[in-house]
Parts: C-alpha cells; sequence; structure tokens
C-alpha cells in the first residue's frame, strides 16, 4: 500500500526515569534542543534516545528490507526519492504518457514513502508500529551510526545505502535547517558558535566524522551489504550513480530501459528542482515530525559554504577532517 501510514500494535513499553538515565550521559549545549547527550557514542537529543531504544530493540530487519542511512543535511530526502523511484518503477511509471504522469513522489514528501525508524515508525515510545502495512521490499530510513543499528540489521542480508556529503557544505545545510525549526525559547544559534560545536563533534547522531567511518569501514570489508555514496558525485554523474544504486538494490536497469532514457526519467523526477516546487513540498507539513516540509528545501547545491566559512574556519575543519580521516581512504573533493 502506498502511501500510507503502519497502523499502530498497543503496547507499553518498558520505561525507566528518563531524568535519571539523563543526568547519568555526558552533557552539551544543544542545536534545536537545550541539550545534547552522549549516547551510545554519539550525540542525541532526549527525545530520540527512547524512540532508538525501542528501534534497537523491537525492530527485525527482513533479508529484503532495504535502509537508507545519512548524516543530516546530506541528501536523505533525495535519495529516499530515487529510491523509492527505482524499487518501484514497474509499479508507478516515471514517464510521461501524454505529458503527464501519476506517481505517489508528485503528492506526497519523499519522507512519508520512506519513513525514518527512530522520527516516524518508532517516535511513539508508548507502541509499537505494524510493519506489515509496509510493501516488500521494505524501505525505511535512519540517521543512526552504523553500530547503533538494530543487530538484526547486520546480521541478516538486508542492504544499507550511505550516503554523506562534504563537511564543509554539511554544517553550512544542516545550521541553516535547524535554525529554522529551533524554538524561539531557546534564541539563535549564532554561526560561530555551531561551528565550535560542529568542529568539536557535537551535533545530532555526531561526530560525523565517526559516523562517515562507520559506514565506510563496512562498504569496504562487506561491499554487498553497504553501498557508500557521496552527494557530491551523485550531482556530478547522477545518471551512472542511480545505475549503481538500482544494480546493488536488486532492480537493475535493463538495457531496454536505458535506451528508453528511464534512468534520466528517474532523476528528473527526483531532482531537487521538481521536488522543491511540488505543493506538497511548499505547503505540506509533518514528513518529519511537525515541521514544514519547505524546510527540507533550501538550495541543494555544492561549494555553498564559501559564502559563510571564513578562511580561519575553512583551516579549522580542513585540519579536524585531516586528523580523524588520516589512514582510512576517505576524501571528500570540494567545489
Amino acid at each position: 500500500m502506498y502511501p500510507g501510514k503502519p497502523k499502530k500494535q498497543k503496547e507499553t513499553l518498558p520505561k525507566e526515569s528518563d531524568d535519571e538515565f539523563l543526568s547519568s550521559l555526558p552533557k552539551e549545549k544543544g542545536w534545536r534542543t537545550p541539550s545534547l547527550f552522549l549516547f551510545q557514542g554519539f550525540w542525541c537529543q532526549p527525545k530520540e534516545i527512547r524512540s532508538i531504544i525501542s528501534t534497537q530493540k523491537h525492530f527485525i530487519a527482513q533479508d529484503t528490507d532495504l535502509i537508507l542511512a545519512t548524516i543530516p543535511k546530506s541528501g536523505t530526502t533525495w535519495l529516499e526519492a530515487l529510491m523509492f523511484a527505482i524499487v518501484n518503477r514497474n509499479k508507478f511509471s516515471v514517464q510521461h504518457n501524454n505529458n503527464h504522469i501519476q506517481h505517489p513522489l508528485l503528492t506526497h514528501n519523499p519522507h512519508e514513502l520512506v519513513p525514518f525508524l527512530e522520527y516516524k515508525l518508532y517516535a511513539d515510545s508508548n507502541s509499537l508500529p505494524d510493519l506489515t502495512m509496509l510493501p516488500s521490499p521494505r524501505l525505511v530510513a535512519t540517521h543512526v551510526p552504523f553500530g547503533a543499528l538494530p543487530d538484526s540489521s547486520k546480521t541478516s542480508r538486508c542492504k544499507i545505502v550511505y550516503i554523506c556529503r562534504n563537511p564543509f557544505d554539511t554544517f553550512v545545510s544542516i545550521w541553516h535547517y535547524l535554525e529554522k525549526i529551533r524554538p524561539e525559547s531557546l534564541g539563535p544559534l549564532p554561526l560561530e558558535e555551531a561551528f565550535d560545536l560542529y568542529c568539536r563533534g557535537i551535533i545530532g547522531f555526531g561526530p560525523y566524522w565517526d559516523h562517515m567511518l562507520g559506514y565506510w569501514k563496512e562498504s569496504i570489508e562487506k561491499p554487498n551489504k553497504v553501498l557508500f555514496l557521496k552527494y557530491e558525485d551523485m550531482k556530478v554523474d547522477a545518471c551512472n550513480q542511480l545505475k549503481k544504486l538500482g544494480e546493488f538494490l536488486g532492480f537493475p536497469f535493463t538495457e531496454e530501459e536505458e535506451k528508453g532514457g528511464i534512468i534520466e526519467d528517474i532523476s528528473s523526477l527526483c531532482s531537487f528542482k521538481n521536488m522543491k516546487e511540488l505543493e506538497v513540498n511548499k505547503k505540506g507539513k509533518g514528513a518529519i515530525s511537525d515541521y514544514e516540509n519547505k524546510d527540507l528545501f533550501r538550495k541543494g547545491e555544492t561549494g555553498d559554504w564559501v559564502n559563510y566559512l571564513t578562511p580561519s574556519m575553512f583551516e579549522r575543519l580542513s585540519n579536524v577532517m585531516e586528523e580523524k580521516l588520516r589512514g582510512s581512504g576517505l576524501t571528500f573533493t570540494l567545489c
């Protein structure tokens, strides 16, 4: 069934004193909440901690599951749309018929079609989702680091697609986004202060270098299990990247499809420009929590960091990334 919210099965999850538990964790200033807590080796907001625990405890991955894992603001919405379109292209045509197509992506934000484990499916700690309502193969998304994934997602034959972005553009994008949704009661978070937190690794689901390296190493050790993509590569050569993505997901494009232009049609349907102009993404709300969908779309460009970071900020983050990624083989192209 597309689209649709999985119905909930009522179940009371065991609870402990949140205050007592949180007080035992290292704490730092938050970006859109008063505080972030160091939970299982990464920084997390209080509300998300319980949903992540619920996900780890209750989500049982199936061998056919396809999981999208990302750092926030690194191409998540774009990849959700692309994965949905690729996997369901025989069910929902992406090609024009009499100059008109009907496709769920034209009327629904991608987050509705590829639900987040911690933000949607397991967001309510008092009940569990009925995942039988999700069509097979199940498409789900997450922001958690590899080590925090449910055990079954690591031991099953499910596949994980990971995308990240150069850390400079990621910072600018996440700062803009969180400034939009940051409660007025917290006051603004100046760019300089946010940058300092970022370079210290204090950001939701960070440190980002640990996040990237976790999936990077898995993609090298288990290339049939984890596909590691870069936002910049997707922007430069979308068609070849989509071919690689389709092959990895188990939905390769046929020679006939390629000649018929279906890869280009999927790329066009899921393009930033097209998605940003859709009514559901201009006026809709609730794809992520109760935030406006339009806030998920800003520029979708590479290299915008040059308009915000000073030379000294560039040098500091460059040094951090050189230190943290040294010897891993993971590098980024700066535009």
